[in-house]
């Protein structure tokens, strides 16, 4: 299988999948959104594969949509063509039976944060920035950041992370329970493959029926929050204004 947007490869039992647009900071759209699935199926089937590592490349992890495309949008809603490619991913991620890592080495916003929240587990340099930028673009969340981040860091500082849409270190984000762990970026991937090394010793087939388990849980304490977030059309009129802001 090949890829335009992310780089693929395996090794020692670790699928690392990589976005791979720095230019724009790792920006998403449905093709970098469905490429990544893929190569979670791809690694799942993988029987060579027992742990899957997400990251970006460059100084960013993923810096969310490509706003430059959303250009003239209204309403707040990035779309059909999005969410539901955003969504599945999402899903694809939470129901992988291989634990997924996410690596986060730069910029981790809104989307991006959404990716991230997704994987099993998040080790971030203490320099990368955290955040939910939706609010300054005029834009509402839509893949699920109103339950996941909540249920990740609790009511508060979800809300305070939503209301302001200020960014956050890599060592505030392991402070308030966002990652496991926070560590210098000269450091970050050698953590990483710690984690994985612990996690490759183990069953696999009882990790996954554990990853099940948890999986299964949040997604029946989320199930009336996200139809919710999906349903809902709120009334925000100043978003074409706003990211006509971000180009300038």
């Amino acid at each position: 299988m090949s890829f335009e947007n992310i780089r693929y490869e395996v090794d020692e039992q670790i699928a690392w999948i990589t976005i791979n647009r720095p230019d724009s900071l790792n920006s998403l759209n449905p093709d970098v959104l469905k490429e990544i699935h893929n190569a979670v199926d791809l690694s799942e089937h993988n029987e060579e594969v027992a742990v899957i590592v997400l990251t970006g490349a460059g100084r960013a992890f993923c810096a969310g949509v490509d706003l430059k495309s959303l250009q003239g949008l209204e309403g707040g809603d990035v779309g059909a063509d999005l969410n539901h490619v955003a969504r599945d991913t999402q899903n694809r991620i939470e129901t992988a039976n291989k634990v997924v890592i996410a690596m986060v080495n730069g910029f981790c916003l809104t989307g991006g944060l959404e990716l991230a929240l997704a994987c099993d587990l998040i080790i971030t340099a203490d320099e990368a920035k955290f955040g939910d930028t939706h609010v300054r673009w005029g834009i509402r969340c839509t893949w699920g950041m109103s339950q996941r981040l909540s249920q990740r860091v609790g009511e508060l500082k979800a809300r305070e992370m939503t209301y302001t849409a200020d960014m956050i270190s890599g060592t505030e984000a392991e402070r308030i329970g966002l990652v496991n762990q926070s560590v210098p970026a000269s450091k970050l991937e050698a953590a990483v493959r710690e984690m994985a090394d612990k996690i490759k010793k183990n069953s696999l087939g009882a990790i996954a029926a554990h990853k099940y388990l948890y999986t299964q849980s949040k997604k029946e304490q989320m199930a009336k929050g996200l139809e919710r977030e999906y349903t809902t059309k709120p009334n925000i009129s100043d978003t074409a204004e706003r990211l006509t802001g971000f180009i300038k």
